[in-house]
């Protein structure tokens, strides 16, 4: 069926590339500040090719770095030289150039241009104007493509739901699909983190620092409290990686997350990331309005890092310390238990520490490249030292902390053997300076706090305090 006078009209979103760019310069821009979004807002009043050209002017897009769908550039690739071909997407047209400009091939680029919103029936009829009816082939991949696949000579169909596929085949001529590929369930899985649910089994401390780990209402609440942080946690994850796309195809293996990968829809994390949060809140509902507080107070810091703290140096890893912190709060106002103020500032310190192990591990990874700075962060290579020696100190404040709360009078008040608990101050002690020398000698490549709940030695290290504070009871 092919023909070599027939022009081969290629879209882009969805099907050159497993991404929107509309949707990805969109969330960029609010990622730089929030209140583009009332913005979008008066420009969309205009219309959407208006809206998408205010957008693709002010934001900026990495090409060479976007999700390609490589069967559909082998095939282009394959295709003879001879052959119009033509890029033809909804996208505004200096997105479409530069993608265009970078992938190579075409004779002609056709896109949003500011008044003309070139998708579904507008895409149309541009094609029919230029080339006639059925005087073009069109590669497409959505439900707004069977406006421009009627018209067309034949379709070929790139990444389509099984039920539009059967659609199309009903209605036009399929030259070549291309299987749709998405990552399912197991992608779901790496966009939600489930496995990052470990940390918030810290809203148990207070729990067993409480002594009250046999009370089963107490222990009820901790466990709705635990599913409350982590939808929560993961659809901050969610809204994270949206923001973060460009940042993360810089990454050796962020880059494979979900959605810098193109193996899961932009759209749909829009819509599970706000679906999380209600139903973390909806659970927190069941415990009391002090934890939704909490909770709240969580979600919105986690936004904050989200959108720009995580970008501000130093202010990063202290609000990576608060988030963990907010954990055990949330897990004493669940219960309800007093949060001692031993326990925070044991926690802030000690998780300053780990937060500070993340970044040196980030910053020696771009210290050892030819990058300057780490993407997305407000850290450069010079900066190793110093993450290192505050990481350091860090950690053994809360080694200070943990042995200020043995001399104290809480601790005799909750230990009849409380000089027991003097044996976890060495303990403590080597953990640290052993997670600084991994660290140190580049063999941290995971979470630290996800490492420490994962290595053997760590685990070692856990079941020892346990022991120790068993006696000490």
């Amino acid at each position: 069926m092919q023909d070599q006078n027939v022009p081969l009209c290629v879209d882009l979103d969805g099907t050159l590339i497993r991404t929107d760019l509309p949707t990805e310069t969109a969330l960029a821009l609010l990622r730089r500040n929030p209140f583009y979004l009332f913005c979008f807002i008066v420009w969309l009043g205009k219309g959407r090719a208006h809206l998408k050209r205010e957008i693709a002017a002010r934001a900026r897009v990495d090409v060479a770095r976007l999700p390609y769908d490589e069967r559909v550039l082998a095939w282009l690739r394959g295709e003879p030289s001879a052959r119009w071909r033509v890029l033809c997407t909804a996208s505004d047209q200096t997105l479409a150039d530069a993608v265009a400009a970078h992938v190579g091939g075409f004779d002609e680029v056709l896109g949003s241009d500011g008044v003309h919103n070139l998708a579904g029936r507008g895409k149309r009829d541009a094609l029919r104007e230029r080339y006639g009816e059925r005087g073009f082939d069109y590669a497409g991949n959505a439900s707004p493509d069977l406006h421009v696949w009627r018209h067309a000579r034949c379709a070929i169909v790139v990444n389509a739901a099984p039920g539009l596929l059967r659609r199309v085949c009903r209605e036009r001529d399929v030259e070549r699909v291309f299987v749709r590929r998405d990552g399912g369930w197991h992608a779901w899985l790496g966009a939600l983190r489930l496995h990052q649910w470990l940390k918030n089994t810290l809203v148990f401390v207070p729990l067993l620092a409480a002594h009250m780990a046999l009370v089963p209402d107490a222990v009820l609440r901790a466990a709705i409290a635990f599913v409350a942080f982590s939808l929560c946690a993961s659809g901050a994850y969610v809204l994270n990686d949206l923001f973060d796309l460009d940042a993360d195809r810089r990454h050796p293996r962020k880059r494979l997350r979900p959605f810098a990968a193109g193996t899961l829809p932009l759209g749909r994390g829009l819509v599970a990331a706000p679906l999380l949060m209600l139903a973390a809140f909806a659970l927190a509902s069941a415990l009391s309005p002090r934890f939704m507080l909490v909770l709240l107070a969580y979600a919105a810091t986690t936004l904050a890092y989200s959108l720009f703290l995580k970008r501000v140096a130093m202010l990063d890893v202290v609000t990576l310390a608060a988030l963990y912190t907010l954990r055990i709060i949330g897990g004493a106002v669940a219960i309800p238990v007093e949060a001692s103020f031993w326990l925070l500032a044991f926690s802030m310190f000690l998780f300053l520490s780990l937060a500070m192990v993340k970044r040196y591990t980030e910053v020696r990874r771009v210290a050892a490249s030819d990058e300057v700075k780490v993407a997305g962060r407000g850290y450069g290579g010079d900066d190793l030292p110093l993450i290192q020696s505050l990481g350091t100190s860090s950690g053994y404040l809360s080694v200070l902390v943990l042995a200020f709360y043995i001399n104290s009078t809480a601790s005799t008040a909750l230990y009849r053997h409380h000089e027991v608990l003097w044996v976890l101050t060495p303990v403590l002690l080597y953990w640290i300076s052993r997670v600084w020398l991994i660290t140190q000698r580049g063999g941290m490549h995971d979470d630290p706090v996800v490492f420490a709940l994962t290595d053997r030695v760590s685990l070692g290290v856990l079941a020892l305090f346990a022991v120790v504070i068993l006696i000490a009871i």
